[in-house]
This record gives structure tokens, sequence and C-alpha cells, in this order.
């Protein structure tokens, strides 16, 4: 029961603080666009539950931290409506009571009265900033500890392989992809992993040579180590270095650019998966939730320091690199899915203000709710479905198990 119970905080804790920042920064998003557009805010709180620490800043602001850290969020004033929108029929008595207490003209510091463009920059700016993150992230890791460098080429080439059959040779070296550079293994890997079955123009270069061969990945599903096979888009080579693997420290400015360059890579990854998925092309299961999340975080983080055992420095930047790299992914994938068109999260607000600005008046308070209804259940139901598909049941029950033995 101790070891499960290790194990659970190994999985946990590391999950749990790279959540808390990404949340925060997701709010923080919101929280200056609005103050930018001259929102009033009644609070910023980092985490949920009971208030540990409070305090009012001179603007009027409450900060506060929560008992529980899974995240955080920004109140806004009179911000009551769940998918912050104003209701027609209620705006203008809202407008007569503010100007009432408050005198003419102050109901415009408060949201639903700001324009359009300005609510709807609001709600952009959450997903925005944990594209930032991810930016800055990135940018902190290669430039401190180092961008990877893995040079490679084709050791050995499967027989009735996609490589095989467009000709892939040993020694090849793979220059790029349907025009995206693939300067090393990671690259490679990376670019691959979701893009099986579709058909790819690959420049080789081979001696002197230099070839394009058309070659389609095939799905592999395969263990990922993290309790789950995991499918990935595989040529059928089998690849060897082409000098040292390392890391390279990048100066400031190429650091930032191959920051944000590394931040499309995985937007694009993330977007081109949502689209197989919702057109079947890609599996439900290859869906995971926030104990799938968990499970990655605490895997590769006891892989980190088992790998240098005896060397607390050599462990920490171990550990430093995976939950640096995790959170970059974790703040995309998290700034996409806030971009969805459902009525709970930003993309769904975007939507009603495009509805809006169509229709030159925003939608009911009835319609609002009964689309957010439909969007929360939708919303539950997948995360649901992704969290049951990660759950260890055989490790739940055993430990269930132990309790009355």
């Amino acid at each position: 029961m101790i070891a499960f119970l290790q194990s659970a905080a190994l999985l946990v804790i590391p999950l749990l603080a790279v959540i808390t920042v990404i949340v925060t920064v997701h709010e923080l998003g919101h929280f200056l666009a609005g103050r930018a557009c001259g929102v009033a805010i009644e609070r910023f709180s980092i985490g949920f539950g009971p208030t540990l620490f409070a305090w009012r800043d001179r603007t009027g602001v409450e900060w506060r931290i929560g008992a529980a850290p899974l995240g955080g969020y920004v109140r806004f004033a009179l911000d009551e409506n769940v998918a912050s929108v104003p209701d027609y029929d209620n705006l203008e008595a809202m407008r007569a009571t503010i100007q009432a207490g408050e005198g003419p003209g102050a109901e415009l510091k408060y949201l639903p009265f700001k324009p359009l463009w300005q609510r709807a920059i609001i709600s952009l700016a959450g997903p925005a900033a944990n594209f930032v993150l991810s930016v800055v992230l990135l940018s902190v890791l290669f430039g401190v500890i180092g961008a990877p460098q893995t040079p490679f080429k084709v050791g050995v080439v499967e027989p009735d392989s996609p490589a095989a059959w467009a000709g892939f040779k040993p020694g090849d070296h793979i220059v790029s992809a349907n025009g995206h550079p693939l300067p090393g293994y990671v690259e490679l890997r990376s670019y691959l992993a979701y893009r099986y079955n579709m058909p790819m123009d690959f420049v080789v270069r081979r001696g002197a040579e230099t070839l394009h061969l058309e070659a389609t990945p095939k799905a592999v599903s395969k263990p990922s180590g993290f309790g789950w096979n995991q499918t990935e888009g595989q040529l059928g080579v089998g690849i060897v270095g082409d000098g040292e693997w390392s890391r390279k420290r990048l100066d400031p400015i190429s650091a930032v650019s191959h920051g944000a360059g590394e931040t499309w890579e995985l937007f694009s990854a993330n977007v081109l998966m949502l689209g197989r998925l919702a057109t079947g092309q890609a599996s439900l299961g290859q869906l995971h939730g926030v104990i799938g999340m968990a499970r990655a975080s605490g895997t590769i983080t006891k892989q980190a320091i088992d790998a240098a055992p005896g060397d607390p420095v050599t462990q920490i930047a171990g550990v430093a690199i995976t939950l640096i790299t995790l959170a970059a992914e974790f703040s995309v994938g998290i700034g996409i899915m806030n971009l969805l068109p459902l009525p709970v999260l930003d993309g769904g607000h975007l939507v009603f203000y495009a509805y809006e600005w169509l229709a030159r008046r925003p939608l009911t308070a009835r319609v609002q709710m009964a689309s957010y209804r439909v969007g929360l259940a939708l919303l539950a139901g997948l995360m649901l479905f992704a969290n049951l598909h990660d759950l260890p049941l055989t490790r739940v029950f055993h430990f269930l198990g132990t309790l009355f033995s």
C-alpha cells in the first residue's frame, strides 16, 4: 500500500503543478485582456475551494489562493451569465439599474456592455496565453538546457514496408517530408506520429544525389509505456545515429524562434489529430484525459530520475526537461480545447459573439442556457470517456483489495 501511495504521489504532484500553471496562465490571459479593455474585475483566484490567503489591490480586485490546486479562474463584475453573453431582454434593465446606482456611463466598465470586438478579444486571450506560455517554456528550455540534436540516417529498411516500396535504402539521409525539414530523429518521429495513411513526398540525400521518394507511413500500434497502446505512423526503417546525439544551447533569438516553431508543430499536430478523430480516421482510443496525463507525467518523471541514479543534478535536469516539455504540450492542447465551439468554452463564447454580430442582437438567456447544458454534457461525456479509457482498473481493484485483506 505504501508503494501504491508513493506511486500515486509521483503521478499526481507533477500533474497538479503543471495544470495549476497552465490554467492560471490561461485565466491570466483573460484577466490582462479584460484590464486592458477597462473591464471591472472582482476576483482572480489561483486554485479552488476554501480560501487560504487573499488580498485586495488598489483597483479593487481580490487576489485569492484556494486550497485545491487545480487551476484557477477570473471573475468579471456582473459576469453572471454562464456564456458571458448579455441577454437582450435584460440588458436595458441592467443598464438602468447600474446608471441609477452609479451614474450615467457607469455601465461601460462592465463586460456585458463592452463592444463586441473587445469581448471577443477577452475570450481569445485565454487560449492565446496558453500558446504564448508554450513558446516561453520551450524557449527557456532551448536556451538554458539546449535543443535536442539527433542527426540520423537510415540503417535498415524493413521488407514489405512503406519505405521498401518507396525505394529507401540503408545510408539514406531523410532531409524533409512534404517540405517540412527533418534535421533529426526527434523531428522525424514527431512529424510521422499522427500522419499515418497520408501520402508524403520525402526528400532524400543519397551520396551526392538528391531524390524524391513517395511513401505512405503505416499505422503501427504498440505499448506506449504509460499503460495503453499508442498508434503512430511509421515508415518501416531502422535508424542509426549520424553523429553524436546531444543538446545544444541556443542564443536568445534562436531559442525564441525555435520555441515558436515547436509550438506551431504542437498546434498543427493537435489540430490534425482532432480532425482525424472527427472524421473517423483515428480511433477514439487515442484520447486521453487527466488520468492519462497523470500517468504520462509520473512515468516520464520516474524515468528521468532512474536514468541518473546517484546524480541529483542530472536527475533535476531530467525532471525539469520532462515537466517543461509536458507543460508546453498540455498548454497547447488546453488552448486548442478551449477554442472548440462548445458554449461552456471560449470557442462557444466566440460562436455566440458571431451570432450577435450577424443578427445585431445577442441570443436570449433561454437559448444560451440550453446550449450551455448541451455543451457541458458533451464535454463531460468526452472527459468521462477519456478518463475511463486511461483508468488502470486492475490496479484500482488490487488497491481496494489490499484495504480489506
